[in-house]
């Protein structure tokens, strides 16, 4: 039995289509034109050239600079969460004392603290510390607001797994160190995934930190490089836009091949 077609439906998904797709084409068809060209047509003229002029000045201006510190800074503050949280989770789960569930609730009133009520005994801190305006400065704070979520995820996810794996492992002979290793990492990959992809997402996109603890221009990363572009290029359109493009880039590859770990990984919050 053939099914009519649903026009409205049909018809829904292309304005629908028609709204997402517009303010990338506008942002795309900017980046290959020149400043008169675009100046001249307005956004959503067809461009009348293709030129990558705007991406080579945004190289020439800084930009890879500030692409490799923003690298420098996500990859570190993944790999001090890598290295912190999961064992940090395992003693949340298995552990039997009072103290550590004393830890855990008050990782989870780090949930409850953002960033902007600490910035001034921060900067103070870090200021001290003499890690001002150093990539340390970003990757330490960065990596310290990341860590009550991720523990908060992967503790929910480490749950999932049921007891008598455990009973095996301990009939194996299995030492704790082995339960962790050869047990509780390999099926917690989704979890571990979800913290790797949020922990990066905050520091890639991270302004406030670089903000107030960075100043030099050698310190500087893609959030705060692209808020200097547009004061730096003025009514500059299309070269700011070609720096969007170029930020965004590594965001929305790392959501095509993580998105479905990211997803089971939040659906295991909180655990049973």
């Amino acid at each position: 039995m053939r099914r009519t077609p649903n026009y409205l439906a049909g018809f829904g998904a292309f304005l629908w289509l028609c709204l997402v797709g517009l303010p990338i084409y506008v942002m795309l068809g900017a980046t290959v034109q020149s400043r008169a060209q675009y100046t001249a047509g307005g956004p959503l003229s067809f461009p009348g050239g293709f030129s990558l002029s705007n991406y080579v000045d945004d190289f020439s201006n800084g930009f890879g600079r500030y692409f490799l510190n923003t690298v420098i800074v996500t990859t570190s503050v993944v790999a001090i969460v890598l290295v912190l949280v999961p064992p940090l989770a395992f003693s949340i789960v298995r552990g039997r004392a009072r103290s550590t569930s004393r830890v855990f609730r008050l990782f989870l009133l780090g949930l409850a603290i953002p960033a902007q009520a600490v910035i001034v005994p921060m900067f103070y801190v870090i200021s001290k510390a003499g890690l001002y305006d150093n990539l340390i400065g970003i990757i330490l704070p960065t990596a310290a607001f990341c860590l009550p979520v991720c523990t908060l995820i992967l503790t929910g996810s480490m749950r999932d797994i049921t007891n008598e794996l455990f009973e095996a492992m301990a009939i194996d002979g299995a030492d704790t160190r082995r339960v962790f290793l050869q047990l509780v990492v390999p099926l917690s990959k989704s979890g571990l995934s979800t913290i790797v992809v949020f922990s990066a997402l905050q520091a890639w996109n991270g302004f406030l930190f670089p903000l107030v603890l960075t100043q030099s221009e050698n310190t500087k990363v893609l959030t705060l490089g692209l808020y200097n572009f547009q004061t730096q290029y003025g009514i500059n359109i299309p070269g700011l836009l070609a720096a969007v493009v170029l930020s965004t880039v590594p965001v929305l590859l790392v959501y095509l091949f993580a998105r479905r770990a990211l997803v089971q990984g939040l659906m295991g919050v909180g655990g049973k």
